[in-house]
């Protein structure tokens, strides 16, 4: 039931634009009917995922697996007790090349990626000029003479044409950067067990590859793979940057071991929201600031003295002055809510909106986000949402639900 209700409200949430090979039923159907058909793009893995079992829905223009023969509960769970598979190649990554390409980065987003020690990286956003949120992305300093940056599917081409448009701008202005988009595949590896699957296929020693630090390193003798210590499920993981020839093959070779299964897209979303994360489209997007979305931490001090990244002039007052409305973690009894549930006070006046939520399979409550006015923000704060025209208790949660696991060193 979860894993169906979670591919209805992708495919609601998502455009759609076709499902012929998707395979959706009698909503496939319809759709093959339309006059405006226009395929979904696929990853390298689309086929390993049917021959798996996979249930394909359509994400962020691409067809994706929703889950496998494990129902989603299994799967969120076996990514919390063992470590899972997921296909993120659907997620653009970049090169930012050239003497100046700090500069180039640093003028579309807010993080201090100067400060960054080599093969280190940060969660940042790219901003707009009215201090809206256009993407959140993670940005490697790499020693390899060029910045690596991942950025979300759903604004892949937003992103390319805001990087380019810049680009050309900084090139006119004299400076010395450019750009490559990657056509390389990327999987995530993530749970408490990653270390010792992946260590059997690695020759560096885990133990020194820190959450958000990065190796250029073979894999299971596969060339070319840049594995990075990070992924969006609060777990102990790691992204795998791998030449798409070489990925059905690398993840073969990572489901021989009896730790590891393949997951899809209904696990992670509720493992990124018991760890609190952000889905963009959802949780935020060019309406809101870094301040209402309580990622202040992502404004590199430096920055915020300099002003200079976009929207700095809205976003940085914010800061001290506190804003309008916050984003919080709720959780509630009786049903679960959803994307757009009114959030009420006790007396019944709506004060925000779910912008994220799920029955949590570890906690056996229903976990949500959303946006409140900022006098209800503290946490232990009660409150109401209203599901299916009735008022239910809900209380304003600490973030993340479930404690992050991230590895820090020994």
């Amino acid at each position: 039931m979860l894993a169906r209700a979670f591919a209805n409200r992708l495919c609601n949430r998502v455009p759609r634009e076709t499902t012929r090979t998707v395979g959706l039923g009698a909503m496939g159907r319809q759709d093959r009917q339309a006059s405006t058909e226009v395929a979904l793009k696929k990853t390298p893995l689309y086929d390993f995922h049917r021959a798996q079992g996979g249930k394909m829905v359509e994400f962020a223009g691409w067809s994706m697996p929703v889950q496998y023969k494990d129902s989603h509960i299994n799967s969120h769970m076996h990514t919390r007790q063992h470590c899972s598979i997921f296909d993120v190649s659907h997620m653009l990554q970049t090169k930012v090349f050239g003497r100046d390409r700090v500069k180039f980065i640093e003028s579309l987003i807010i993080g201090d990626i100067a400060e960054l020690k080599d093969n280190q990286g940060t969660l940042s956003l790219f901003t707009n000029t009215k201090g809206g949120i256009m993407d959140d992305l993670i940005v490697t300093k790499t020693d390899q003479g060029y910045l690596y940056v991942v950025s979300n599917a759903g604004c892949a081409d937003k992103d390319s044409d805001h990087m380019q448009a810049r680009l050309q701008e900084f090139k006119a202005a004299g400076h010395d950067v450019d750009l490559e988009f990657m056509e390389e595949s990327l999987i995530a590896l993530q749970g408490p067990s990653m270390a010792q699957v992946l260590q059997k296929g690695v020759g560096d020693d885990l133990r020194r590859l820190t959450f958000m630090t990065s190796v250029l390193t073979p894999v299971f003798g596969i060339q070319g793979c840049r594995v990075t210590r990070c992924g969006y499920t609060g777990e102990d993981g790691v992204e795998i940057s791998v030449p798409s020839g070489d990925v059905v093959s690398l993840t073969e070779k990572l489901l021989a071991d009896s730790e590891v299964k393949l997951a899809g897209l209904g696990a992670r979303d509720s493992l990124r929201l018991e760890a609190g994360l952000c889905l963009y489209g959802n949780d935020i997007d060019e309406t809101t600031t870094p301040v209402e979305a309580s990622l202040v931490w992502t404004i590199g001090k430096r920055r915020r003295q300099a002003r200079d990244f976009p929207g700095a002039d809205i976003i940085v007052p914010q800061i001290k002055a506190k804003t309008r409305r916050k984003r919080v973690g709720l959780i509630s009894t009786g049903p679960p809510v959803r994307q757009h549930t009114p959030i009420l006070s006790s007396d019944g006046r709506v004060i925000g909106e779910v912008t994220s939520g799920c029955p949590s399979p570890c906690l056996k409550q229903n976990v949500a986000m959303g946006y409140v006015e900022a006098g209800f923000s503290k946490v232990g704060t009660s409150i109401q949402v209203e599901v299916r025209k009735k008022a239910v208790p809900a209380v304003v949660n600490r973030m993340p639900f479930v404690p992050t696991k991230y590895y820090m060193g020994q």
